[in-house]
Formats: structure tokens, C-alpha cells, sequence
């Protein structure tokens, strides 16, 4: 038995997940990034206690076959972004297309409808989030960010957070610096 859980987009949030499994006495055979393998079918109050138990957490089970379909597009956008060094051979529609099995103008028009923003704009928020992740980290220099998140060049990188942060790296990393000094002063 396959179960959807939404908001799981983290190494800890599997861990998560596996202990609240493992505290109702639920096996296993695969904790992956909204998905769960259970290899008998649960009871209607397993279901029920195990859905309370990922609710008090910040996750919740699903059922509903487009807000998994629309999950699963989260995970792999989240996934090639955070956990993914390798930059995919073909372009982002061809690749999710082929992940999901559906058409990309379908996967397109659904992820619009529940999530209010389009593909490209939900992936394009993840990379600056992550980029200021990078940034915040401070282990990695710009060039070295821009390589990593397959930019094809630093100004390109620079112009996309500017123009989805109004501000450039340098001045978002320096504010991150200032604001630490002025909380170490206090």
C-alpha cells in the first residue's frame, strides 16, 4: 500500500514520518519524499490514527489524486534544487513529463489551478530560496553557487534574485552580516 503525505520535503521529515510510524507499530518498506511504502493495507482507524499523528507534525495524509499529482511535482522540483548536485540532460517540462507519466500542458495547467503559480515560478522561487540558503551558509562564494545551481553564468543568477528578491547576493549577504552583528551587541 502507496501513501501520499503532503508537506514532506526534507531529509528530517522523513525521519518524521518513520517515528511516527514505528510509534503506532506500523511497518514499512520505503520512506521516500511524500510517499510511504506499507506493505499490508491499513485499517480505517491506522489510517485515522497515523493521519492524526502526521497532522500534529505539519504533514497530512492525501487521497486526492490531483493534490498528490501536484505534490509529487513539488518533490521532484524540490529534490533536483536541495538534494541533487547533477543538472537534468533535458529541460525542466521534458523531465517531469517523463517522472509522471502525463502531459506536460496537463501537469502545467493542474499545478496552476491548486497552487495558484505556475511550475516555472514555483521552481524558480526554490532556486533563490536556495541560493539564500547558500548565501546565509557562507561556504560557498557566488561562482560556486551559480555552478551548483546551474546557473550559466554569476550575472544571470545575480539578475534573477534581484529581480525576485530586490536585492543583489552581495547586498542580501550583507544584510544577513549586519543584522548578526547588531544580535551579537545585544
Amino acid at each position: 500500500m502507496k501513501l501520499y503525505i503532503k508537506n514532506m520535503v526534507c531529509i528530517r521529515c522523513k525521519m518524521v514520518v518513520k517515528y511516527e510510524l514505528e510509534k503506532l507499530g506500523l511497518q514499512y518498506t520505503a520512506v521516500e519524499l511524500g510517499e510511504v511504502e506499507i506493505p499490508d493495507t491499513l485499517s480505517k482507524d491506522q489510517l485515522d490514527n497515523l493521519s492524526v499523528a502526521l497532522k500534529l507534525t505539519g504533514l497530512e495524509l492525501m487521497d486526492d489524486n490531483k493534490q498528490i499529482l501536484v505534490e509529487k511535482i513539488k518533490t521532484i522540483i524540490i529534490g533536483l534544487i536541495h538534494f541533487n548536485d547533477e543538472q537534468i540532460k533535458i529541460n525542466l517540462s521534458d523531465y517531469l513529463s517523463e517522472k509522471l507519466n502525463h502531459n506536460y500542458t496537463y501537469l502545467s495547467n493542474l499545478f496552476s489551478e491548486v497552487k495558484g503559480t505556475t511550475i516555472e515560478q514555483f521552481y524558480l522561487a526554490n532556486k533563490i530560496e536556495r541560493v539564500k540558503e547558500l548565501l546565509v551558509y557562507d561556504e560557498l562564494n557566488l561562482t560556486e553557487i551559480a555552478w551548483k545551481l546551474h546557473y550559466s553564468s554569476v550575472s544571470h543568477l545575480s539578475n534573477q534574485f534581484k529581480k525576485m528578491t530586490g536585492l543583489t547576493p552581495s547586498h542580501f549577504k550583507n544584510l544577513k552580516n549586519k543584522r548578526r552583528v547588531t544580535l551579537g551587541s545585544l
